[in-house]
């Protein structure tokens, strides 16, 4: 359950923190994964704790959490040493609501806030699993998906005309919380498929369903297949057909 006295709590905190550091401008995934750090764990001795070779985000009697905004590929070696012997709770942020402002860089100038007519989901995890196929499908493997509204400012430095396609990110500072999915067990992955689903269904049957691209809901069913959430039943043309194993 979600605590949004909390979540501004540890915005406050940390933000404060982080820009006595550094400066705002300069922080890149600090803010987000900070926030999160204390608003998952707000006592500071669970916080960066050696575990063998690594350096867990958060460990609490024994169970680590790992706030990772992006490139769960890069978790690998960590996972597969943490694994062995502890539970592991990934929380990935999901940018819910999100206001942009860019930066010109040779004026200085920074224009506006606009609110994106983007939303962000908890599909949105799914390219990420991806790359931690071989993992998914070990027990002591969970993830909290938290959906924040965020202010994010960016670069005017991309390739298009008016330089925002390609950009880069100055930072994301995270505004509110709005809700959040848990995978406890391998049977909470059943979360991922919409109730309204019907018995045998393919790819783009689940893209429908769930208002998702159908390259997302082949990428998503790759997945479940590791957790045993669903099996393969047959074909239909080139497309498989699956059913809630």
């Amino acid at each position: 359950m979600i605590d949004k006295a909390l979540f501004a709590e540890a915005r406050e905190k940390m933000i404060g923190a982080l820009k006595g550091q550094n400066g705002i401008g300069t922080l890149s995934e600090k803010t987000i994964h900070s926030v999160l750090k204390y608003y998952y764990a707000p006592n500071p001795a669970y916080h960066e704790v050696k575990i063998g070779p690594y350096i867990a985000d958060i460990c609490v009697d024994g169970e680590i959490y790992e706030v990772q905004t992006r490139n769960f590929n890069k978790m690998r070696g960590k996972l597969e040493y943490f694994l062995q012997e502890h539970d592991v709770t990934i929380i990935y942020p999901i940018a819910h609501t999100k206001w942009l402002s860019w930066l010109d860089m040779e004026t200085g100038e920074l224009s506006p806030k606009r609110k994106s007519p983007k939303k962000g989901g908890f599909y949105r995890v799914v390219p990420e699993l991806y790359k931690i196929k071989m993992f998914v499908g070990n027990p002591r493997l969970h993830l909290i998906l938290v959906l924040i509204d965020v202010e994010e400012t960016r670069y005017l430095n991309g390739w298009s005309t008016n330089k925002k396609r390609g950009s880069s990110r100055m930072d994301g500072i995270p505004v509110d919380i709005f809700d959040e999915l848990r995978i406890d067990t391998l049977d909470d992955y059943k979360k991922f498929i919409p109730e309204n689903i019907k018995e045998n269904f393919t790819s783009k049957d689940l893209a429908k369903a769930a208002k998702i691209p159908q390259g997302f809901a082949g990428t998503l069913l790759n997945i479940l297949l590791e957790t045993g959430t669903v099996k393969r039943v047959g074909k239909t043309g080139n497309s498989y057909i699956y059913n809630i194993n």
